[in-house]
């Protein structure tokens, strides 16, 4: 692990200084609250838990759609983050707290990162062969050994160029780190157990998997609960980022990127299709879309007009590809 400092402030004076002043632009920061940062990241991550646990109870208990409900709860955590933060409009963290360094400053030695890069494919292809292995045991229709194979280097030039390009600079960041090691722990619980099968049963047909005495409603508190922790966990490290709350954090296009990611990686919305390394692949085409249009310097209406045409096309491709496991009964 090494810290690399800014390349314009080689001190990082200035945001030092910004934060002695209480942010940028000499901004009065929120009053502390004087919690020890790690009581407080994890009250965060279990407010975003109970979070969960409110809209799959809606969902479970009263029938109401899942977009409906998550859309209700943006709009009204929202306006509870604006009153939060009161009339200063931001929260400043102090930037040698550890998660701000975390966030900004610590990267991976790069032979370490190619390291990781391996151990990541190889974990991947393991898990097909594994699942390929099982199905044939069961006289199903297995993915072809060739398929492994492209699938696995695939993931290693969608990994490995990302990672040299940016050990060419900074290198390659503890953050993401983090994201893939919960990307590999999240792919092996949805594919290796008990739970994950039944998740994609339900998404699948849920009316069939309660009549296989799948526990349906405490499977959709669990998954509800997992995507509002991950959330949560997203936001402390997006604050850590940035080093402080302020009324634009979680606004902006980062609700389209995450729907975008997910469908681009290849998961379903109807349900039933992808996995975790599904999320790895799509934050990467977007973020590439993304830095190769500021690149570009295109004006951010262009931006969010090709992303969108992409994640559009990306729901094309999903529908067409359901329509045609239904007409030949592998739906």
């Amino acid at each position: 692990m090494r810290r690399k400092r800014h390349h314009d402030d080689p001190d990082n004076s200035h945001v030092r200084a910004a934060g002695r002043r209480g942010g940028p632009a000499g901004r009065t920061a929120h009053p502390a609250q004087g919690w020890p940062l790690a009581l407080a990241i994890l009250s965060s991550i279990v407010a975003g838990m109970l979070v969960g646990l409110l809209y799959g109870f809606l969902f479970t208990r009263f029938g109401v759609p899942s977009f409906v409900i998550t859309l209700a709860g943006l709009l009204g955590f929202l306006g509870l983050q604006l009153w939060v933060l009161g009339k200063t409009g931001s929260i400043n963290i102090p930037f040698d707290s550890w998660i701000v360094q975390f966030a900004q400053q610590w990267f991976l030695p790069d032979w370490l990162s190619y390291v990781l890069v391996v151990l990541t494919v190889l974990v991947f292809a393991a898990q097909l062969v594994f699942i390929a292995r099982r199905r044939t045991k069961a006289e199903l229709t297995a993915i072809s050994t060739t398929s492994i194979v492209a699938r696995s280097v695939g993931l290693l030039v969608v990994l490995g160029v990302p990672t040299w390009y940016l050990n060419q600079a900074r290198g390659v960041g503890l953050m993401f780190l983090l994201f893939l090691v919960l990307v590999v722990v999240m792919n092996f619980f949805l594919l290796r157990t008990r739970w994950g099968r039944a998740v994609y049963a339900i998404g699948g047909n849920v009316e069939a998997a309660r009549r296989a005495g799948i526990k349906v409603k405490a499977v959709y508190l669990s998954v509800f609960m997992l995507c509002s922790t991950f959330a949560a966990v997203g936001g402390v490290l997006a604050a850590g980022r940035l080093a402080a709350a302020n009324q634009g954090s979680g606004g902006g296009d980062t609700n389209l990127n995450a729907i975008a990611a997910a469908v681009i990686g290849g998961a379903s919305l109807f349900g039933g299709r992808g996995s975790a390394y599904s999320a790895l692949l799509g934050i990467l085409v977007i973020q590439s879309i993304s830095s190769g249009l500021t690149l570009m310097n295109l004006d951010s209406s262009i931006r969010y007009m090709i992303t969108g045409a992409v994640l559009l096309l990306a729901v094309i491709v999903d529908s067409l590809s359901r329509r045609t496991r239904v007409s030949h009964g592998r739906a």
